[in-house]
């Protein structure tokens, strides 16, 4: 999976988005378009467009939606502390992949709304509805849903919706079925030994489960670092030794479900989350 997957086209020419505090509003309302380009440096955690990610193995989106303060249009952005694409756009680009690989299943895990009024969530429903149709998997139990059971419904899309609107849309997953725990830390023993115990804390069965691999910065490591951004800054540095936890990791109801990585181009992060799954095969040859 992908942390804020949409990020890799943020528009500086955006407003801020209406989730940020009152100090980052001040501080691009005093120095404009260099702040915007300061902060995009920080704010965009990918760099693959949809497209790209889904061709190299990516299956899971963390999705954050937001409206766009005095926008006529009245669209849906994706948005991560500025805008990034429209919804719709970003929606038809992964249907555009799945209807060239039918076999092909993603996660999209909508787990933030910021300025959405009841019609703003009816809108996005629609718009699922009007993209996927028949591709979207009802919700039902967890552990229910294997490759065999998707295949023969024809189903390739789990949609996840971090909103009460869930209990009224049969397509819709709780997003507590979708559990993502955030460590928060910018320290990598910190977020090894956070992601350590979530693990051992998981629920076993009825939901799935996120890893996020994803040091977060401070106010104080962006103004160190703040020509130079995320990537060089925090996820380079970091990235031996967060691949080092991944690669020791077993996948199953008892370890990793889900894993979501900044620039996960980086390393050999996607082909190290997929081998996991070989060693699946291998326990349950061993039980049989």
């Amino acid at each position: 999976g992908s942390h804020d997957s949409f990020s890799f086209y943020i528009d500086e020419a955006s407003p801020v988005g209406p989730e940020q505090p009152e100090t980052v509003q001040n501080f691009v309302s005093v120095f404009g378009t260099v702040a915007k380009k300061l902060m995009r440096k920080w704010l965009a955690t990918q760099t693959m467009n949809f497209t790209s990610q889904l061709g190299a193995g990516i299956r899971y989106f963390d999705l954050r939606i937001s409206t766009k303060p005095r926008d006529p249009d009245n669209e849906l952005y994706f948005a991560h502390g500025l805008f990034s694409a429209k919804v719709k756009e970003g929606l038809e680009e992964i249907n555009a992949f799945l209807a060239e690989h039918p076999k092909e299943v993603v996660f999209l895990d909508f787990n933030h709304f910021y300025g959405m009024q009841k019609y703003h969530h009816e809108k996005l429903v629609q718009m699922l509805k009007d993209t996927y149709g028949n591709k979207m998997c009802p919700a039902i139990f967890a552990h229910e849903v294997s490759l065999q059971y998707l295949w023969e419904k024809e189903h390739q899309v789990l949609v996840f919706y971090h909103s009460p609107v869930a209990l009224e849309v049969p397509f819709l997953w709780p997003g507590q079925m979708m559990p993502a725990p955030w460590a928060n830390t910018t320290d990598t023993e910190k977020l090894i030994q956070f992601l350590q115990a979530s693990i051992t804390e998981r629920r076993k069965k009825g939901s799935f489960f996120i890893s996020q691999v994803v040091l977060t910065p401070k106010a104080s490591t962006v103004v160190k670092g703040v020509a130079s951004g995320l990537r060089e800054t925090i996820t380079e540095r970091a990235l031996p030794a967060m691949m080092q936890w991944v690669r020791t990791q077993k996948p199953g109801e008892s370890g990793v479900n889900i894993v979501t990585a900044d620039f996960v181009e980086l390393g050999d992060f996607i082909s190290t989350v997929i081998k996991l799954n070989y060693a699946l095969d291998e326990g349950e040859d061993d039980t049989t």
